[in-house]
């Protein structure tokens, strides 16, 4: 099975629970684009915890806001509100949340005089929006890239799990070594696609 067959299994599976979540946002008249607000705020929340080193509440934190990432889209179908913007701000909002999430991290590994820590938390977080550059790129030029084996879904699950667990490091050195090979088999894949056109 694929990374992408597991979001897609993940997702199938999660339905029975955010199916009656959407409909009651649905019924309280929330627009799909607060849920998407909502759940970046939640990320730089979270992030504020990882400056102050409280890793466990931040991935409590994440763990509550980060399936709003899957509500919003959800929300957006089931009220008949989708729209490009709508789809632009999930994505844009979404490499934020990331980024000050990173942020957070070079915050306190600087404070702690960590070198190598500042460093992973720069090199993960550059990692981890190439692999959304790359594929934003591809699909500009008419090429679906969802291919790799650390995408979002997988970033977002290790975070969590890392920050519960504090095994943040350990996350860094991950994401760090596994988001930049994500970007390189997309940009291989893209290569492999534009000499079938050829």
């Amino acid at each position: 099975m694929t990374r992408l067959g597991i979001s897609e299994w993940v997702r199938n599976v999660s339905q029975p629970v955010i199916l009656p979540v959407v409909k009651l946002l649905a019924n309280w008249g929330v627009h799909p684009h607060l849920v998407t607000v909502v759940c970046f705020l939640g990320f730089i929340l979270s992030s504020l915890f990882i400056v102050k080193g409280e890793f466990f509440i931040a991935g409590l934190l994440l763990s509550i806001f980060a399936p709003l990432d899957a509500i919003d889209g959800a929300l957006a179908r089931f009220t008949n509100k989708v729209s490009a913007f709508g789809a632009f701000l999930d994505s844009v909002l979404d490499r934020y949340g990331e980024i000050f999430i990173f942020l957070g991290f070079m915050w306190y590994f600087l404070v702690k005089g960590s070198i190598a820590g500042v460093t992973l938390s720069f090199l993960g977080i550059t990692g981890s929006i190439m692999v959304s550059y790359t594929r934003a790129r591809a699909e500009g030029v008419g090429i679906e890239c969802k291919v790799g084996i650390l995408t979002r879904f997988e970033r977002i699950t290790l975070l969590i799990f890392s920050l519960i667990f504090d095994l943040v490091f350990i996350f860094l050195i991950l994401v760090t070594l596994f988001s930049h090979f994500t970007a390189f088999q997309r940009i291989w894949h893209v290569f492999k696609q534009t000499q079938k056109i050829l």
